[in-house]
């Protein structure tokens, strides 16, 4: 259902529309916790002599599920639900496992920032994160070459939400942030569950 403007803004405060309130069948089809976000995709390079692609942005409205995998077997091992606008970079310290054995963290440039830094060294990892490229100047080949080393195991996690999106067509058509977390939940463990399969398929005998 399409909000007016006026409900846009009690929403945006954090107060329930009166009208709402009036009409307790129609609050409960109202969505108060998802948000709007836009993705970008990343256009592919053009062919020689054909016109030059543009990124192309795809607004999102719902739910977002941040994870964290291990590096050895791939299972999501820490994750959190927020809504579609929420900045990747503040769930840092929701997704990390603390019973991991491995201290290294592999992460893109959403999750650099000096408060991560210090929150990382604070309880004991040891930060691989992605450099970001200097603002107005070009980035170096040390750091190039080094992000591109994090980024052979950083992609990894990659994985996880094609395989969501794709064979798993997770949709969330929940309404209110608890129900997306379970349903969210329980599609991370089912991942896991697909996982597992996988890696005893492997060691099975022929």
């Amino acid at each position: 259902q399409r909000n007016s403007e006026d409900e846009k803004a009690a929403i945006k405060a954090g107060e329930v529309p009166q009208a709402w309130k009036d009409n307790p069948a129609k609050l409960r089809q109202k969505d108060r916790d998802a948000r709007w976000t836009v993705k970008f995709s990343k256009a592919k390079p053009a062919a020689p002599g054909k016109p030059q692609h543009i990124d192309i942005a795809v607004p999102a409205f719902g739910y977002k599920d941040h994870v964290s995998i291990d590096r050895r077997f791939g299972f999501i091992r820490g994750w959190s639900a927020t809504s579609a606008s929420a900045y990747d970079g503040a769930q840092l310290c929701n997704v990390l496992d603390r019973s991991n054995t491995g201290s290294k963290v592999w992460a893109d440039t959403a999750y650099q920032s000096i408060k991560n830094e210090e929150w990382l060294d604070k309880n004991g990892y040891v930060s691989d994160i992605h450099r970001k490229k200097p603002k107005g100047r070009p980035m170096s080949e040390r750091t190039s070459r080094a992000n591109g080393r994090r980024s052979a195991i950083r992609s990894k996690v990659e994985h996880v939400f094609a395989r969501q999106k794709g064979p798993m067509r997770l949709f969330i058509r929940t309404i209110g942030l608890v129900r997306a977390k379970v349903k969210i939940g329980m599609a991370n463990l089912v991942y896991n569950l697909t996982r597992l399969v996988w890696h005893q398929g492997r060691g099975a005998p022929a």
